[in-house]
């Protein structure tokens, strides 16, 4: 298949193409700036402009594009900035997918576990409701801005991503340094739930929405075993062989990160992969302990890791 991918420079993008590739897909990148490749598609979604004529005879449409919710602290322009760049992008794509002649038969759209908000120990499903929060509502609007592709008969796919477990970025890449220097520890009251998923398991979730047209509709893209960040804690130091002593009470989390700490490192949202279970995909990662020693370099996946790095 011809395949199409916005967001293809980001943390998610790289993977998505390189697993894409590996199973024999050609990729053709949206991108916001001119390029020498004949194979990239321009488009600025702040101006509303996207070369259509260059979409015609795409089979399928990955779109990842959005302001990364982690960087900077939230005020009303980041805030405005976060939710325009997810919701305005992906309503100029799927409008422009629409009008084709030659239209893709599925768009893959990246949504986000903050659909559900703060949850408490309340198990989420893809049949769970959107939170009145901030991160609910936008990633409602999120996945409605994708409705003129649905409704010109294009299969739509809304995988809504957990925290993604990856040495190249995200949270874990930051952790790594304060827990290797003895300083981790945990967050808050410890009893909220992290729903998680390795980076490859995110990219051949996606694959899997790409070639599969059973898959539909919202999707939960994270692990079958989320676990409270007290847990999580724990068994990230005991992968690094370090004590975790140092925990990070709410109010300290709330003067460093203003309302980000809230909606993403005190909030508690415990997701299952219903989904993903009923369709048989099987995760290559299913267990955090085993994730983390394969990507962070213990055990017997970790080091095969390092010695594909040295070749």
């Amino acid at each position: 298949m011809i395949v199409l991918v916005s967001g293809s420079t980001g943390l998610v993008g790289s993977a998505v193409i390189g697993e894409l590739a590996r199973a024999g897909h050609t990729i053709r990148r949206l991108v916001r700036r001119a390029s020498e490749s004949p194979n990239d598609v321009l488009w600025d979604p702040v101006s509303g402009a996207i070369d259509g004529a260059a979409l015609e005879g795409i089979d399928a449409v990955v779109h990842l594009a959005g302001d990364n919710i982690a960087e900077g602290r939230w005020n009303a322009e980041k805030k405005a900035l976060i939710r325009d760049s997810r919701v305005n992008g992906t309503s100029l794509l799927a409008s422009t997918l629409a009008g084709l002649q030659q239209r893709p038969k599925t768009l893959v759209c990246a949504s986000a576990i903050g659909y559900y908000g703060d949850r408490g120990p309340d198990v989420m499903t893809e049949e769970s409701t959107a939170a009145a929060d901030f991160l609910g509502q936008v990633c409602l609007e999120w996945e409605q801005a994708a409705e003129p592709a649905r409704a010109a008969g294009i299969r739509v796919v809304h995988t809504r991503i957990g925290v993604v477990l990856s040495l190249d970025g995200g949270a874990l890449a930051k952790q790594l340094l304060p827990f290797k220097l003895c300083l981790g520890g945990v967050i808050g009251s410890g009893d909220q739930y992290i729903s998680w998923i390795a980076l490859d398991d995110l990219a051949a979730v996606i694959r899997f929405a790409v070639e599969n047209e059973s898959v539909e509709g919202p999707v939960n893209a994270v692990s079958p075993d989320a676990v409270t960040n007290r847990v999580y804690t724990k068994t990230l130091g005991r992968v690094l062989s370090r004590p975790t002593l140092f925990p990070m009470p709410a109010f300290a989390a709330r003067l460093a990160f203003g309302e980000m700490a809230d909606a993403l490192l005190l909030s508690s949202t415990r997701v299952e992969p219903a989904r993903l279970k009923a369709l048989g995909y099987a995760f290559r990662h299913p267990e955090l302990e085993a994730a983390l020693r394969e990507i962070v370099g213990g055990g017997e996946g970790g080091e095969r890791r390092d010695a594909k790095r040295e070749t």
